[in-house]
C-alpha cells in the first residue's frame, strides 16, 4: 500500500546547502534533473527575486560549476545549476531513483533538504532511508500517512498525525503562552526529533490551521452576505 512521507535529509555533503548559508535566501525551492555526467547533476532552483542573486553569485559557490538564469515564475527567479556532487551523494542520486515519486519541490535550508514523497510501501521507504544512512545522510521522518489512515476519526483541519502531535504537545507545555513556558529544543527532545524538524512541524501545522480557519470564515462571510 502506498505511503506519503515528509522528511528532512541532513548532511554537510548535500548540494546547495551552502547557497542558503552564504547568500541572502535562507530557503529555496529545488527540482532535481537528470544526471548527464557521473559526478555532476543539473538542478532547477527558484529564488525570491527580491534578493537579486545573479549567475555570478551562484557560480562563486564551490559546488556550482555553471549557472544559467532561465526566467521568472511569479516572484521567483528560475536558475539552472550544474553542480559537482560529492561521491557519496552521487551514489545516492544514481541508485534507486524510481522507488518514490516527489509530490513537491525539495525545500533547501541551512539545516538540510525537506522533501515530500510517495513510496509504493513502507519497505520501499525503509530501503531508501537505509541507503541514505549508509552514505552518511541522516533522514529525519516528519510524517507518514497512507490511504487507510482516512476514516471517521481523521484529524481535524487537514492536519497530519505528526503535526497534530507536535501542536498538541506545544500547547500543553505552554509554548504558546506569553512568556513561553518551554522551547522548541525541549519539545523536540520529547518527540524524539531534531529541533529544525520540530520547528517545521509547528510552522506547517500552524499554516494548515490558519488556512482552514480563514477559508471557513471566508465561506461564512460569503453566506452571510
Amino acid at each position: 500500500m502506498t505511503i506519503t512521507t515528509e522528511f528532512c535529509l541532513s548532511s554537510p555533503s548535500l548540494p546547495l546547502i551552502s547557497l542558503t548559508k552564504r547568500l541572502p535566501p535562507d530557503q529555496i525551492e529545488c527540482v532535481h534533473a537528470l544526471c548527464f555526467e557521473q559526478d555532476a547533476q543539473m538542478f532547477i532552483v527558484k529564488i525570491n527575486s527580491d534578493f537579486n542573486v545573479s549567475e555570478a553569485d551562484l557560480e562563486a559557490l564551490k559546488e556550482v560549476s555553471e549557472a544559467t538564469t532561465i526566467g521568472y515564475a511569479g516572484e521567483q527567479t528560475v536558475h539552472n545549476l550544474t553542480v559537482d556532487l560529492d561521491d557519496s551523494i552521487s551514489e545516492v542520486f544514481s541508485r534507486g531513483s524510481s522507488v518514490a515519486a516527489k509530490l513537491e519541490p525539495t525545500i533547501v535550508t541551512p539545516d538540510g533538504w525537506y522533501e515530500k514523497k510517495v513510496y509504493k510501501d513502507r519497505d520501499a521507504f525503509m530501503e531508501s532511508k537505509t541507503r541514505c544512512e549508509n552514505y552518511g545522510i541522516s533522514l529525519d521522518l516528519i510524517s507518514m500517512t497512507s490511504p487507510s489512515a482516512a476514516s471517521d476519526d481523521a484529524l481535524p483541519f487537514g492536519l497530519t498525525e505528526r503535526q497534530y502531535e507536535a501542536l498538541t504537545l506545544a500547547l500543553s507545555r505552554g509554548y504558546y503562552e506569553s512568556p513561553r513556558q518551554t522551547s522548541t529544543e525541549e519539545l523536540a527532545t520529547e518527540l524524539g526529533i531534531s529541533q529544525p524538524s520540530l520547528s517545521r512541524l509547528l510552522r506547517r501545522g500552524e499554516r494548515q490551521l490558519l488556512s482552514s480557519a480563514l477559508q471557513t470564515q471566508e465561506h461564512l462571510n460569503t453566506v452571510s452576505n
